[in-house]
């Protein structure tokens, strides 16, 4: 049964691979040629592009990962290189986090509005804002993975401990001791969250209140304003609920090896764990205009509807 599982999870973790290598890979292509026909670059392009970036080098990491554990498991479990590798996922992770929440907060700033002081200073200043943003996600990024080197050295020797079976009152102390510093590790996760579920707050409130004023107007509910607001809700709610599953996942593989069937809890985290840099791709192609349009003439142009070079049904 356990060999089943381990095969299927190579297969699907070659097809998450896959998907994602072409949704991120499409988004930095598409965003990269727009860069230098034009010599300059929106924020939100940047930011996505980045994102891309990041989610591909992101599921490489989880790819190999998934493999060794399915390959070399025993050969690598006390391998040292791999504390290397486990703070360079770290940093890559938080930079990804970062880099989408970023991106919510762009979108709150450019489209919500308000009449609040402090949010039209934001607003204003939106190019300094998110400057200053990715500066601290960087920051926040690095921090995290060097605070990792503190959890590392704990972790190893629990999982030797619990593999052999010897829990022992020092085995109880030092989880105990893991347990505080991975708590406090997880920490780094709550700004970003924040931040995310403010900007969506903020969103549903303005999108409320435009609706509303356009009641009152007696105009058309699907205007431009209208359709720019519901299409940031479900790119940042859909991240929302993307980064839940992944922090479930990743507390699984974390906590893995103290529950009965470990290797195959750890198969499970990690396919999860998989599905937000390989699924999130498509769901910022779908919500930006540039990049559903080029993707509709690229299927267009595959199935023989559409010339390369003409227009396509999205084209002004």
């Amino acid at each position: 049964m356990l060999g089943f599982a381990k095969v299927g999870h190579v297969f699907l973790s070659v097809t998450l691979l896959i998907l994602g290598m072409l949704g991120n890979g499409f988004i930095g292509v598409v965003n990269v040629r727009s860069w230098f026909k034009s010599k300059r670059i929106s924020w939100s392009d940047f930011i996505i592009s980045a994102l891309a970036l990041s989610k591909i080098i992101l599921l490489w990491i989880l790819f190999l990962d998934c493999v060794s554990m399915v390959i070399f498991s025993k050969a690598l479990a006390e391998l040292r290189p791999l504390e290397v590798i486990d703070v360079f996922w770290t940093f890559t992770n938080h930079l990804s986090i970062w880099l989408a929440t970023c991106l919510g907060v762009l979108y709150c700033l450019k489209i919500a509005s308000f009449s609040h002081p402090t949010f039209l200073w934001l607003k204003w200043r939106v190019s300094r804002v998110v400057m200053w943003m990715l500066l601290g996600a960087l920051l926040f990024s690095f921090g995290s993975a060097m605070s990792l080197i503190c959890e590392l050295p704990i972790y190893f020797l629990l999982r030797e401990t619990a593999g052999a079976g010897n829990v022992t009152e020092h085995f109880g102390k030092q989880m105990g001791e893991y347990q505080q510093i991975h708590v406090l590790n997880m920490l780094w996760y709550t700004p970003p969250l924040i931040l995310c579920l403010a900007s969506y707050i903020l969103l549903i409130l303005s999108l409320g209140r435009h609706m509303q004023q356009m009641r009152q107007s007696r105009s058309s509910a699907s205007d431009a304003s209208t359709e720019a607001h519901r299409r940031a809700i479900r790119i940042i709610l859909s991240f929302f609920f993307l980064l839940l599953f992944y922090f479930l996942a990743f507390s699984i593989t974390s906590y893995s090896y103290l529950l009965p069937s470990s290797e195959m809890a750890t198969i499970i985290g990690q396919l999860i764990t998989m599905l937000y840099p390989a699924s999130h791709s498509f769901i910022l192609i779908l919500g930006n205009n540039k990049l559903k349009q080029t993707f509709v003439e690229l299927l267009c142009c595959e199935c023989g509807h559409l010339k390369p070079g003409s227009k396509g049904p999205l084209a002004p």
